[in-house]
This record gives structure tokens, C-alpha cells and sequence, in this order.
């Protein structure tokens, strides 16, 4: 069985970062070791949630770790909160990573602006991440701002994701995956249309760029983007491509909207993605026999 270790905050309410990164990338088959990051009563859509910084428990953590010989297939970082935590990280790859995929998800901002508590300081530390990593999974908002370029959220074309996306791959990592992407029209090479919401990746090495679009849902919900990322990890550690990867991540987040929409009294604070796996479990079964005789 393959091990990752994954590191976020955890929100004791509300459906983001470790409370489901650690029962999605386990229910793929895939040991979830975590290092908690913070502990929250909620997630940040609430009013007055307490914060408990866990910073200092992790250099421990790492020590005892190392003593006892733990390895890891994969190294995935979620929300970071400080630019001490960013620092340790750096640590963490170095110390285990040097046989692991690091995948790291930038998780500062949307919509054209950072979260609460960031700063443009703070992106160009997270740039600075993203150079150790072999993967990494920005939107268009966390894109503008790791590359320190005005934020442009429609309009665009073609080119200028592709642009993007080399721009993206020259901070360091092997390959990017950028999420959000919608064309207002027809594009004469790709599948993206009105009305769908989509993904490009881009190999540094080969050059390969690669699109997937889906059906835009008519609701977003706070912590899809860790849900993508965590689906992306368990599915990379069993073996799919990268483009079956976050084409999976993208058909569960969809598959959970659905989910969370069908009930009457759904809250917007996360979806229902409990109710997705069955789905999730056979499109990873079917996608991982696929994958092991091509």
C-alpha cells in the first residue's frame, strides 16, 4: 500500500482541507498519514471561529519521525497559514521527500483576491514552494498572484493559459495543473464551451499540455479545491496519469455537487461527498485496470 503524508489545518466543522483529504485519499486505497497545521472549530466562511496554531509541534513531529524511519510516496501540502510554516515544509521535502512526489496546492486565494490574512509577502513565499515541488494545483486567482501579474478572470484565450502555464512551470515544478478555466466561446482546439469549467496541465519536460472541461455547476461550495487536490493525490498514488488524475478530481467534485444539491436543506458550507464515493471507488477501479495494461 502506498503512504503519503499530507499537511493542513483542521476545520472541526465545515468540509476542507484535513477532514477530507484524510477519508477521500484513504477510501482510495491510500495510507493518509497528516501533520496538522492548526486546529479550528470551523472553517473561515464562520464568524469567530477559535484557531489553535500548531507550528511548533512540527519540527517534533518530523524528529520523531526520522528516528523511527518513516518514508513517503507522496508529500502533498494543503493551506499553509505563516510564512514559518512555509519555511518548515521546505524542511519536510528535504528531509523526506527526496524519493516522494511533492504536490503542493497553494491554497491563498479566489476570485481575484487572496484570502483573509494573506499577503502579496505571503504568494511570494508560496512561489517559492511551488519551485520544490513536482506538481502543483493553482486556480487562475493563486496563478496572477504566485507570478505577481494583474489577475484576469475572463476574456482570456487559448494562448494566454498556455502562457500562463509556462510562466507557471518556470517557478520550478515539473509539471502545473491549473484549475477555473472558462472560455467565453468555441475554442478551435479545445473542448471548452460556454457553460463548462475546466483544467490544463503542463509538462515541463515533455512540453505536453493537456485540457479536460466539465459541466459548470450552478453552486460553489467552500472546499471543492481541497477535495480536487486530494482526489488528484489518492489517484496519482494508484497509479493513473496525471490527466486521468484531475479528470477523476473533476468528475467527483461535480458528482458531490449533485449530491449536496439533491438534498432540500443542504447547507453551503461543503458538500456531500460521503455520498459520492460509490462513484469515486468505481471509476478509480475500472481507471487503475485501464491504466495497468496500457
Amino acid at each position: 500500500m502506498k503512504r503519503i503524508v499530507t499537511i493542513q489545518d483542521v476545520s472541526c466543522v465545515g468540509k476542507c482541507s484535513l477532514t477530507v483529504a484524510l477519508p477521500i485519499i484513504s477510501a482510495m486505497g491510500v495510507e493518509t498519514a497528516i501533520i496538522p497545521t492548526a486546529v479550528l472549530s470551523t472553517h473561515t466562511m464562520f464568524q469567530g471561529f477559535t484557531f489553535r496554531d500548531l507550528t511548533s509541534d512540527i519540527n517534533p513531529i518530523m524528529e520523531h519521525w526520522k528516528k523511527e524511519g518513516f518514508t513517503f510516496d507522496a508529500i502533498y501540502t494543503g493551506y499553509l497559514g505563516s510564512f514559518e510554516q512555509i519555511d518548515l515544509m521546505h524542511s519536510l521535502f528535504e528531509q523526506f521527500g527526496k524519493r516522494s512526489l511533492k504536490i503542493v496546492d497553494p491554497c491563498m486565494a479566489d476570485n481575484g483576491k487572496l484570502y483573509p490574512g494573506f499577503t502579496p509577502q505571503f504568494a511570494k513565499k508560496m512561489a517559492g514552494l511551488c519551485a520544490d515541488a513536482d506538481i502543483i494545483v493553482p486556480n487562475l486567482t493563486e496563478a496572477s498572484f504566485l507570478l505577481d501579474i494583474p489577475y484576469v478572470g475572463s476574456g482570456y484565450d487559448e494562448a494566454y493559459i498556455i502562457d500562463l502555464l509556462k510562466k507557471l512551470a518556470a517557478l520550478g515544478a515539473r509539471e502545473v495543473v491549473l484549475k477555473g478555466i472558462e472560455f467565453a466561446t468555441d475554442q478551435k482546439t479545445l473542448i471548452g464551451v460556454k457553460g463548462k469549467i475546466g483544467i490544463a496541465s503542463y509538462n515541463s519536460e515533455t512540453g505536453k499540455i493537456s485540457w479536460y472541461f466539465h459541466r459548470k455547476m450552478r453552486q460553489s461550495f467552500h472546499g471543492t479545491g481541497d477535495i480536487f487536490a486530494s482526489v488528484m493525490t489518492g489517484a496519482l498514488m494508484r497509479g493513473l496519469s496525471l490527466e486521468k488524475s484531475y479528470s477523476l478530481a473533476g468528475e467527483f467534485v461535480v458528482e458531490s455537487i449533485k449530491k449536496t444539491l439533491a438534498h432540500v436543506d443542504h447547507n453551503n458550507y461543503g458538500v456531500d461527498f460521503e455520498s459520492a464515493f460509490p462513484m469515486l471507488i468505481r471509476r478509480l477501479s475500472r481507471e487503475a485496470l485501464v491504466s495497468k495494461y496500457e
